[in-house]
């Protein structure tokens, strides 16, 4: 301890601040399986090296949006980053910030994709996508839509081989509409936009018009037609999902108070570390997981040390080990992370670590994300550890945490790091959720440094 200052009593705080490494499953969470013997996927792995950190520190379990709410993975994200009381811009602006792509800020966009379908009466039922394969198709497709769209004064950006695009509409300002991508094909059809909002009814009544001629345009396609004579079902109808507009949007560091940084594997965590401004290290991912979260360690390690206060670590193999609805893959991916998870024992002795889902993927039942609970540990030099031993959604139930919400995330981790911003001390212009590092100083006039002998 430093002695008091004068005029003080409380001795000069010590500069203990530590970092932050959130390793983040993607889809974690899941629901009991007959076939694992009732345990969900967690439970039934094999995780020594988890195990051994739930016993070294306190869990709980994250529920993003409380019970009942589906998250998706960037909803979640944007309440884990702090930015709950921020308007969330829409995936379609960070897909395509993710694909670096420009994205003109004020305008309406979405996520378009050309998509096969099927005629029920009156309703048209999608039935499948484009496949990495039929990229020299979907390239061509696109291209012809271009004119058809440019009619509605609206504008395609391609997004890799797989008929993605960005779609932008110049003249609409709001993108409050809803999706006319099903995503439950099984359940609902190609549905018709309408406003989420007063200002969404423009572009709601522009894009129907713009997606019906873009249908009619793919039904006499050439390269449809070619693709027909092929045996390959026709890619003839452009589905629109994720639509929102790039809007003024704070830095991690004007939101938080601390510099963050992300070890990225998917286009979507690219995007959000962009609109955020914070640096990035792209991994693309191994199949060899083991080795794959050992390189995210050490890349995560390695933007510690350059200065980031704050890092997110991503995986998908989680989540789309659930999509399979294969339980036993779903354990068996969990198996092979925790393999690669040996280097967290000795970050948490100079770190806070935590290690979460950013919702379920349920590796059973007709569902896609769910808010089933995903059981969160977080350890580091300032953490109590609990009762809890082994890791695990039904373990980590009687944790010390109990349940947290993605809002209540990060402040959680930060006052375990010892930066928890003092309620009522002002030092930014943002009410920041943490003990800034960098408030502004006070410049000085006319002073001359003086020499101390």
């Amino acid at each position: 301890m430093k002695p008091p200052g004068y005029g003080e009593t409380q001795p000069r705080l010590s500069d203990d601040r530590l970092p932050i490494v959130l390793v983040i499953l993607d889809g974690l969470g899941d629901r009991p399986i007959p076939e694992l013997g009732g345990r969900t996927p967690a439970e039934a792995a094999h995780t020594p090296h988890l195990d051994a950190l739930a016993r070294r520190g306190a869990s709980g379990w994250h529920l993003p949006f409380g019970w009942g709410r589906a998250p998706t993975s960037e909803l979640a994200h944007w309440a884990m980053f702090g930015y709950a009381d921020v308007p969330f811009p829409g995936r379609a602006v960070l897909e395509a910030l993710g694909a670096g792509l420009t994205v003109e800020a004020g305008r309406a966009v979405t996520h378009a994709s050309l998509r096969t379908s099927r005629r029920d009466g009156h309703a048209l039922h999608i039935t499948g996508r484009a496949r990495a394969e039929d990229a020299p198709d979907t390239a061509e497709l696109l291209e012809g839509l271009a004119p058809v769209l440019a009619g509605h004064r609206m504008t395609l950006a391609r997004l890799g081989d797989r008929g993605e695009a960005l779609l932008t509409a110049t003249d609409h300002r709001c993108g409050d509409v809803t999706d006319t991508d099903p995503l439950f094909e099984t359940f609902h059809p190609w549905m018709l936009p309408v406003p989420t909002g007063p200002g969404g009814e423009p572009f709601a009544r522009a894009l129907t018009a713009a997606l019906q001629d873009a249908r009619t345009h793919l039904r006499t396609s050439a390269v449809n037609q070619a693709r027909v004579r092929r045996g390959l079902p026709a890619l003839d109808v452009l589905t629109t999902k994720w639509s929102g507009r790039l809007g003024a949007i704070p830095t991690f560091v004007e939101q938080v108070g601390v510099p963050g940084a992300m070890v990225t594997s998917t286009r979507l965590y690219r995007g959000i570390a962009t609109v955020l401004e914070m640096p990035a290290t792209h991994l693309q991912p191994l199949e060899d997981l083991e080795r794959d979260m050992v390189a995210r360690l050490d890349a995560a390690a390695d933007l510690v040390a350059a200065g980031a206060r704050f890092v997110h670590v991503h995986t998908k193999a989680t989540d789309e080990a659930g999509h399979t609805k294969q339980p036993h893959a779903k354990r068996d991916v969990l198996e092979m992370i925790d393999r690669g998870l040996t280097g967290l024992a000795e970050l948490a002795g100079k770190a806070v670590v935590a290690v979460t889902g950013d919702h379920a993927t349920p590796s059973t039942h007709g569902v896609m994300h769910t808010a089933d609970p995903t059981p969160l540990l977080v350890a580091g030099p300032t953490v109590r550890a609990d009762d809890v031993t082994e890791w695990g959604e039904l373990p980590a139930r009687n944790g010390w945490w109990g349940p947290v919400r993605a809002e209540e995330l990060l402040p959680l981790l930060l006052g375990q790091a010892n930066r928890p911003v003092f309620l009522g001390h002002r030092i930014t212009a943002r009410p920041v959720i943490a003990l800034a590092d960098s408030p502004l100083p006070m410049p000085l006039h006319n002073e001359r440094t003086t020499a101390r002998p």
